[in-house]
């Protein structure tokens, strides 16, 4: 019997309620996109509800490839979010449990659902995008619910305009009928007025059955013979107490041959896309060979090098001999020779010749063009078989390690996250396909694009997650932002309501003359400015500046504990001396030569180090003058 340590069962617990809910959630918000944009094609179509139900399943299934990856992510971000804002991710890494083999559970369920997901796109998805599509076109060529409105003509049945003054919304009546019948065409229209009437369909549903009370007809018997004999048009006037009509209808729903989709690629597994793309191919192959042959073989220009011949009643290619030229002869004192008129026909005659070959040959392009186009829907197809399921990895190796460095759980921030990176991938997918589908791009660049994009932030947030490392923390972005720029800090010190530890004053004398002393050594080896190639060799030693800022902190952080507003406003002066890169440019003297040599750039580097410097000795001069002041404040 296998079992599943409870750190997994815990992990799934946690994991999959979220996983369910929210690909529910996914794939309910995008049917609600795909019925948003066919809604136009059932409504009053007078369509069943088991016919609209069943669309929407296929839809569904069809809609499945866009909410897994969507689901992933947001429960990949969502779960471990939770565990971050609870602690419970912070126990597991105190207990020595790494992120890694917390995540390792998921990591091998979301690998069966990638292999799941490309079977499904295998072998589930072809077959419900027939049947979608299939049931698309047949409501597309289902007639309109019939809906006659009060005090308008309605034109929505074929060769027929019917207008009704009023109805009667409980017997069912229309009132002050007019009928225009232009089935035979405008020329041989045939009016009908009736003071009331009553519509019905018929029981197979394909005529409508119109009773009608007291009315009057009028129909143009237009007819070339009898206007040759007579002289003129006949017509035919009719009055009658009651009159039925059958107009043609279709209202029942005519359900389209799967085979027409099945046959697209759309409606293809892996193996028969293979086929048709191989099949094709070898189509275009032979067709460009057979192109190529013949241009080579036919000039555009000159004397041609066949001829076509009838012998035996059949049309035969020959081969024309070359004409032997003696001596070379120059064509334009050939053509100069010639009347004017004889050199414009030559002239528009060669440029016929020469369209009409341009011509003939761009068509030839256009139809290899079309099964060129047949091959990259294709292999389109095929390619997202497998994009799916590394969509689905890449998206968990972003949502779980970015919901363990945010720590926030809900549906609040992860929503967010999740619909940017989303419509990111999204806007990249489109992009590729429509690059693949184009032929601009080869179709496996296009495809994967999206993909490229989004794994190597999948492998930098994961990297980050393991090291723990502050990605969101602004504080280090800032810090980050000032050593490139120089930005200058303020010491900001607070009198503490409870002091666990008071200020000796001779501890506190001691500190201030150590930094003191510091500062001052510091300042007098560093009175002169630097020289361009003793800048770029040595600059301002690290540790030098290291050990006069651990100075500096240390006692700032000792006199925040004193209990006199003045040491406290004082202790504030002291400076926050940064580590910036143009104090020391290289650490090593070789490596400054080399900089030095490269004048341009060296030169740059120490007009903004001597700079940076200037400032740095005036930071550390502030300390000094801080400590002499605080010396004076203790020495009270």
């Amino acid at each position: 019997m296998i079992r599943i340590k409870r750190l997994y069962l815990f992990i799934f617990q946690t994991f999959l309620p979220l996983f369910f809910m929210t690909f529910f959630i996914c794939l309910f918000i995008v049917i609600m996109q795909f019925l948003w944009k066919y809604i136009d094609e059932m409504v009053g179509k007078g369509l069943d509800m088991a016919v609209i139900a069943e669309l929407f399943f296929y839809a569904a299934l069809t809609m499945v490839p866009m909410a897994l990856p969507l689901a992933i992510l947001l429960a990949s971000l969502m779960a471990f979010g939770n565990l971050g804002e609870h602690f419970e991710l912070t126990a597991m890494k105190a207990s020595g449990i790494s992120l890694i083999k917390v995540m390792s559970p998921l990591i091998v369920f979301i690998s069966m659902v990638s292999v799941g997901a490309f079977f499904f796109q295998n072998d589930v998805l072809p077959k419900a995008q027939v049947k979608m599509w299939t049931l698309l076109f047949s409501m597309r060529q289902k007639s309109p619910e019939l809906d006659i409105p009060e005090g308008a003509f309605y034109d929505q049945i074929q060769g027929y305009n019917i207008y009704v003054k009023s109805k009667g919304h409980e017997t069912g009546m229309l009132y002050d009928v007019m009928i225009y019948d232009v089935s035979k065409g405008y020329g041989y229209a045939n009016v009908i007025v009736a003071d009331s009437g009553k519509l019905s369909f018929t029981e197979d549903k394909k005529h409508l059955f119109l009773q009608l009370r007291s009315g009057e007809s009028f129909e143009d018997l237009k007819d070339d013979r009898t206007m040759g004999r007579r002289g003129g048009a006949l017509y035919r006037r009719e009055t009658f107490a009651s009159k039925d009509i059958l107009i043609p209808f279709d209202a029942t729903f005519n359900r389209m041959d799967d085979n027409t989709m099945r046959s697209q690629y759309v409606g293809k597994n892996l193996a028969e896309l293979r086929h048709t793309i191989d099949s094709v191919g070898i189509k275009v192959d032979s067709i460009g060979n057979t192109i190529a042959r013949r241009a080579l073989r036919e000039n555009v220009c000159g004397m041609p090098l066949r001829k076509t011949v009838m012998k035996h009643g059949e049309s035969v290619e020959e081969r024309v001999e070359p004409v032997v030229v003696e001596k070379a002869m120059n064509l334009d004192t050939i053509f100069n020779a010639l009347a004017i008129d004889d050199q414009k026909t030559v002239v528009e005659k060669a440029k016929n010749k020469a369209v009409g070959a341009k011509q003939e040959y761009e068509y030839r392009g256009y139809a290899m063009e079309d099964s060129k186009k047949d091959i990259r829907r294709h292999q389109i197809e095929m390619q997202r078989k497998f994009t799916l399921s590394f969509a689905c990895l890449v998206f968990f190796f972003i949502g779980a390690p970015l919901g363990a460095i945010i720590r926030k759980g809900g549906l609040g921030t992860p929503i967010v996250i999740s619909v940017f990176l989303f419509i990111v991938y999204y806007i990249f997918e489109n992009m590729g396909y429509k690059l693949a589908r184009d032929g601009r791009w080869e179709v496996w660049r296009g495809m994967w694009l999206s993909s490229a994009v989004l794994l190597p932030l999948g492998v930098f947030f994961t990297y980050k997650a393991v090291n723990d490392s502050d990605v969101f923390n602004p504080d280090a972005y800032l810090n980050f932002f000032r050593r490139i720029t120089g930005m200058h800090q303020v010491r900001h010190l607070e009198m503490k309501e409870v002091v666990m530890e008071d200020v000796v004053p001779e501890v506190a004398l001691e500190k201030i003359k150590d930094v003191q002393d510091k500062c001052g050594e510091f300042l007098d080896k560093h009175k002169k400015k630097q020289s361009y190639v003793k800048y770029l060799m040595h600059g301002y030693p690290k540790a030098e500046r290291e050990v006069m800022s651990m100075a500096i902190e240390d006692l700032a952080l000792y006199l925040e504990n004193s209990k006199e507003r003045l040491v406290i406003n004082k202790a504030s002066d002291l400076p926050i001396l940064r580590d910036l890169f143009f104090y020391q440019p290289v650490k090593k003297a070789k490596l400054g030569i080399a900089l030095a040599v490269l004048f341009p750039i060296g030169l740059l580097i120490y007009i903004i180090g001597v700079k940076q410097q200037s400032q740095y000795l005036a930071e550390v001069a502030q300390a000094r003058k801080a400590c002499v002041e605080l010396r004076q404040l203790f020495d009270k």
